[in-house]
Parts: structure tokens; C-alpha cells; sequence
């Protein structure tokens, strides 16, 4: 799920006094809230009743895979952007479908599920990845099945709290029911002691301003988490979740779908001119030359100001002039990545995904050099973190992909054993790799 990533929801939910350490455990009297440092207080959760509860049912699953339910559309949209900020930094994600599904036992029965990816970027940088399982009942109503939680520091796979699978012990949670009401109450995620959320909707039939244009059929909801905060959310026709949080604090908001944003005809020229801009950008922060990184800026902002007088998705017009504006103040090679990062997100309007995801390849293969140089082997774990995501959900699309996985995992080598000198040999391998890849 996405706007979840944005509050630690990890809790254990005491039972008479106890938590098991072994299987998710809950009470039916009192859901105890946890506070920031992880304990249990004596306050409990304001939970429903069970009588306001619209996911108290056993799900039947024919065609699971087939997610058309209009407000989480999850096999209908390939990829979706969002933008944002988080403790004031930018923050950005990619969701994309992946191919294959993944079958899931529950209550006996073996359910297929689709399969979602999340990456998520703090400041340019790999923060989160969560695979996620998601299906379709019979009815429309649309169920989680679970996630592989994989939370970063510094370039390296911290913890992976937040993983969960539906199982016997577990329920599999409604995330979206097929009809939504105001008052109906669920559960997108009900395994306390693991992950732990009750949704309200409050409004229906919403219209909003998206990537596009006005929305209609949108709505909004408020979730409580296990701290016992609560959370505004918006999910609409053609993206699913929509925006989590507020401009005020912190907020991730949908940029642009694909298909759903997906624009006829070929890009215009100020996009193949800003594409080119970007990279001078981008080339000219890796170097010592102010004056050629001054001149590059200078011509990013003329060909952005042509650009956006083509029309551009709102939530990511903003983030690129956030982004341009802070070239002359912040870290040039983070917000330079940042940008290039969005123009390649531009490229979704008129481009093919896959396409748009063999561009991403080649930007993390570039970034990694400029991180040896740095001497940071932080930043190129961070970025052959990147590039093992981005390769997930490309390969199936690209031939030849069997040198490409050779190279990443001398490169994956390298880089987990902190040899610079070994990563920049393997980098400049992975580019030939890449250069070479075609789509199918």
C-alpha cells in the first residue's frame, strides 16, 4: 500500500497482558495504542464495532488476478508515480505491476495474486521497497494478501519489519470494498503485533483535480493507525490510492498513471530538448565547473518554461520547479538526480513503460560512477539498489538479459564488499550490458 509507508505502523497488540513473539495476536475487548517508541501505552485503540464493519465476511475468489474494481484498478494501471515530501525532504515513489502472480494459501485454498511493486526515494535516494499481493473477490471487492517489507539505510536493506503474509492465523484484509459507503469500516491491514490499519469513509463521489483533469467518483477516507494518529486519504477512478496526508505536512500524491495519463501522438520536441537539458545538468554537477553547471541551469530553466506551456500533470510540474529552484542552493548532485529522475517521469505521458524503465537503467548506471568518485559506498549500494528494482520489472520486456544479470551481480559483489575500484570496473561493464538491451 502506499501512503502507509509514510508512518511507522509496526505495534504489538497486547493480549491480557501478553504479546506473542511467535503469530499476530488481537483482542476483542481493547487494541492497545503504541507510542513513538514502540511501547505499549494503557490507552486503547477507538476502533469500531464490529457491526460498522463491511470486511466480516469470507471472500470467494474466481478470477482473482482481474482487478477492475474502479477505485483500485491494480491490474488495469502498470505504473504509477507519486510525489511528495516526507520531514521536509522530497519523497517519490514508482508502483509498478509486475508480471506473473504469486499463489497464496489461505483458509485451505490457494488464491493467485497480482503483484505490485513499491520503491520509494527520499531525497533521490532508495528508501523503501515493498512487494505487495493483492485480489479481487467475486463480489468486486478487492483484498491484501500481504507484503515483503524491505526498509533501507545508508544503502543496505536495514530491517524488513512490516512483512506479512495472509495466512490461517492471519487474515487477508479488504482494502477496498466493491461499492464503497460513507460509514463503511475495514481493515486494509489486520495483523496486529506485525501491521495494523481501520479505514472510514466519510465522503463519496468526489470530484478532484488529477494528473489530467477533473476526477469524479473519488473518496475520502480516514484511517487510524496503531499510535492511534489518523490519516486522510483519497483514492479515485484510474489510480487507486490517490494522495495520503496534507501540502501542510507530510504528503505523497499520485504525479501520473500509466495508462490512465497516457497522452496520444508522439511527445513534442521541448520534451526531447528538456530531456537533453537534464542530462547537461546532470553531467555538468558531476564535474568541477561551476560555470558550465551555472549555463547548464540556465538552459534547463528556458526549456522547462517551453515544456510547461504544453501542459504538464500538476503534482510533478511542482516537484520539478522545487527541484530546479533548489539547484543553486542544495547538495547540485542530489538535486541534479532529482531532476533527471522527473524528466524521465515525463517521459510516461507519451512513452512505453518499458522504454521509460531502460532509461531509468542507464541513469542509476551513471549515477554509480559519480558515487565512486565520491568515495561514498553508501550512495552506490543505494544506487545498485535502484538498479536491482528497476531490472525486477524490466527483464521480462529486454533481450539480451543475461549479461545484464551477470554484470549486476559482479556489480552487487563489488559494491557489498565496499571495492570501489572492483565497482567501477563493473559499472562501466553494466553499461555496455545495457546499451546493448533491446525491448522484445
Amino acid at each position: 500500500m502506499v501512503g502507509r509507508r509514510l508512518l511507522t505502523v509496526l505495534a504489538c497488540v497486547l493480549v491480557a497482558s501478553a504479546c506473542s513473539d511467535e503469530k499476530p495476536v488481537e483482542s476483542a475487548d481493547c487494541n492497545k495504542v503504541i507510542d513513538e517508541s514502540g511501547e505499549a501505552t494503557d490507552a486503547c485503540l477507538p476502533i469500531a464495532a464490529e457491526s460498522e464493519r463491511v470486511d466480516l465476511f469470507t471472500p470467494t475468489f474466481g478470477n482473482p488476478t482481474s482487478i477492475t474494481n474502479p477505485l483500485h484498478p491494480t491490474s488495469q494501471v502498470q505504473q504509477t508515480i507519486y510525489g511528495g515530501h516526507v520531514d521536509g525532504k522530497p519523497f517519490r515513489t514508482e508502483v509498478s505491476l509486475l508480471p506473473g502472480t504469486k499463489p497464496i494459501v489461505w483458509q485451505g485454498k490457494t488464491v493467485d495474486t497480482a503483484v505490485s511493486q513499491y520503491v520509494a526515494y527520499l531525497d533521490g535516494r532508495i528508501h523503501e521497497v515493498a512487494i505487495d499481493w493483492y485480489a479481487q473477490a467475486d463480489d468486486g471487492s478487492v483484498w491484501y494478501f500481504g507484503e515483503d517489507v524491505f526498509n533501507y539505510e545508508d544503502g543496505k536493506v536495514a530491517d524488513t519489519k512490516g512483512t506479512w503474509v495472509a495466512r490461517d492465523a492471519t487474515p487477508a484484509a479488504m482494502i477496498m470494498p466493491a461499492k464503497p459507503q460513507v460509514g463503511n469500516v475495514y481493515r486494509p491491514e489486520n495483523a496486529p503485533g506485525i501491521a495494523f490499519e481501520e479505514v472510514r469513509v466519510d465522503k463519496v463521489d468526489q470530484h478532484i483535480d488529477g494528473p489530467s483533469g477533473k476526477i469524479s467518483g473519488a473518496i475520502e477516507v480516514n484511517e487510524l493507525h496503531m499510535d492511534g494518529t489518523r490519516e486522510g486519504k483519497v483514492f479515485a477512478p484510474g489510480y487507486g490510492e490517490f494522495s495520503t496526508g496534507s501540502a501542510g505536512g507530510d504528503l505523497e500524491a499520485a504525479s501520473l498513471a500509466s495508462p490512465t495519463d497516457s497522452r496520444q501522438g508522439p511527445a513534442p520536441a521541448e520534451f526531447a530538448m528538456l530531456s537533453k537539458a537534464a542530462d547537461g545538468v546532470y553531467e555538468a554537477a558531476a564535474g568541477d565547473d561551476a560555470t558550465r553547471l551555472q549555463q547548464a541551469i540556465a538552459n534547463l530553466n528556458t526549456v522547462w518554461d517551453a515544456v510547461r506551456a504544453k501542459g504538464i500533470p500538476p503534482q510533478l510540474e511542482s516537484q520539478m520547479q522545487v527541484d530546479i529552484e533548489a539547484l543553486s542552493s542544495e547538495d547540485v548532485r542530489s538535486v541534479a538526480l532529482r531532476v533527471a529522475q522527473n524528466e524521465l517521469d515525463l517521459r510516461l505521458l507519451y512513452e512505453p513503460i518499458i522504454d521509460v524503465d531502460l532509461a531509468r537503467l542507464k541513469l542509476w548506471s551513471r549515477q554509480v560512477p559519480i558515487d565512486v568518485a565520491a568515495d561514498d559506498a553508501g550512495l552506490v549500494l543505494a544506487d545498485v539498489a535502484a538498479l536491482d528494482r528497476v531490472w525486477e520489472r524490466t527483464r521480462h520486456g529486454v533481450d539480451p538479459a543475461t549479461p545484464v544479470d551477470a554484470m549486476l551481480h559482479d556489480l552487487r559483489k563489488a559494491a557489498d564488499g565496499e571495492d570501489l575500484a572492483a565497482v567501477d570496473r563493473a559499472t562501466g561493464a553494466l553499461n555496455a550490458a545495457v546499451s546493448a538491451l533491446h525491448t522484445r
